[in-house]
């Protein structure tokens, strides 16, 4: 049996719900109302990382101001950071660690996940598993054929404009929400059951279900699990550190929209890998023009991408949702002095922005900052940019 008709039977063994899988639901959903920001991510798979990791050079004489360096480090600490990163063209400014975390300590993503997802689907396009971002999921779902979901292509679960439901909270354990984070089975429940609530590619909706589905997608076009293609494919080139990922059951389906642990040097590298196109270590990864595509907005949300945020347009409070929809928003209190600004932004302000215009990356991860005062996105990159004294 080939592994391509191995992973078939095995999601068709998964499809089947359980009384234990039921029990399994159950517990989950009481933990996750129970506290949210602290539930338990299990059972875990490993994600291996490159057999040789590729140590970052460090910069002897820093090109950013060193009162620059230790003002972000302090605003960094002061906002429960665990990691901070200052990265310039082509090697660490800093490097601070808080707390009981080290360089190898691997960090909850929240929604890093999201441009891995993109990164991923570039990578399987480059291998020729998948035709390009305009190719019909359902040539990898074909449960979907004949239905409206048959109309989502792939760019549409990157750009967030799938037409599935935008993500939100209910206290209701059926509710789609909470079946699509936390069922065995949560791959074949957004298939399945998870509602299309617009035509895709018509309206921007952030959310976890299409992002979730990417696992699935990079399982059915290649043959091979989510995690050991991220490891070969993606990590190991890199020469970066793996950790590991939440998968639904054992041996199940990967949850690619969030939840998955990595080092913190490891989503710097990433970040430096679309500065760079795409290549790394003088081999191309990612299409010509992909990372382009990544960084284009549309007509829905010109501040959302593939999986990333970008700088422009200007917004002072910035949402996940729809532009002018409720929800959350996150201050920037003045432009980004590089225009050209792109970032991943996860939840408890997980951030990593990329500027091209001086090759910057500056990585914040951490707990939730405080709410007082208020986290500002635009602190760390400007400040560090002003500190290049040009």
């Amino acid at each position: 049996m080939s592994a391509r008709n191995a992973l078939a039977a095995l999601a068709l063994l998964a499809t089947a719900a359980t009384p234990a899988d039921d029990a399994t639901y159950r517990a989950r959903f009481d933990a996750f109302m129970a506290n949210p920001a602290q539930f338990d991510y299990s059972p875990m798979e490993p994600v291996p990382g490159a057999r040789r990791v590729r140590p970052l050079a460090q910069r002897k004489a820093p090109t950013i101001a060193p009162a620059a360096l230790d003002e972000a480090a302090r605003y960094a600490e002061a906002n429960r950071s665990s990691a901070l990163l200052v990265w310039r063209d082509g090697a660490l400014e800093s490097a601070r660690y808080f707390g009981s975390t080290t360089r190898d300590t691997p960090l909850v993503s929240k929604s890093l996940a999201k441009p891995l997802t993109a990164i991923a689907i570039g990578r399987a396009i480059m291998l020729g598993s998948i035709k390009g971002l305009d190719q019909p999921i359902a040539d990898f779902l074909p449960e979907l054929r004949g239905t409206p979901k048959a109309a989502i292509l792939v760019r549409h679960l990157l750009d967030m404009r799938s037409g599935l439901l935008d993500q939100g909270y209910s206290p209701d354990p059926e509710h789609p929400w909470n079946r699509a984070y936390l069922d065995p089975d949560h791959g074949q429940y957004i298939v399945q059951s998870y509602p299309l609530t617009d035509a895709p590619g018509s309206r921007y909706a952030y959310a976890n279900a299409p992002s979730e589905l990417i696992a699935l997608v990079i399982e059915r076009a290649t043959g091979r699990r989510y995690s050991e293609f991220l490891s070969k494919e993606v990590l190991g080139p890199l020469g970066a550190a793996g950790g590991e990922i939440w998968v639904n059951r054992p041996q199940g389906l990967a949850h690619s929209g969030c939840c998955i642990k990595l080092p913190a040097e490891t989503w710097l590298k990433l970040g430096i890998l679309l500065l760079d196109d795409g290549v790394t270590n003088g081999k191309r990864l990612l299409p010509s023009g992909y990372v382009r595509e990544m960084r284009s907005g549309t007509p829905q949300n010109p501040n959302f991408g593939l999986g990333i945020w970008l700088g422009e347009p200007y917004r002072e409070r910035r949402g996940f949702g729809a532009p002018g929809a409720p929800g959350p928003q996150v201050l920037h209190s003045e432009p980004y002095l590089d225009p050209d600004l792109f970032l991943f932004d996860g939840n408890s302000n997980q951030t990593v922005h990329i500027s091209p215009k001086h090759r910057l990356i500056v990585l914040r991860m951490g707990e939730t900052p405080p709410k007082s005062p208020e986290w500002d996105n635009s602190t760390l990159p400007n400040l560090l940019i002003r500190g290049l004294g040009r």
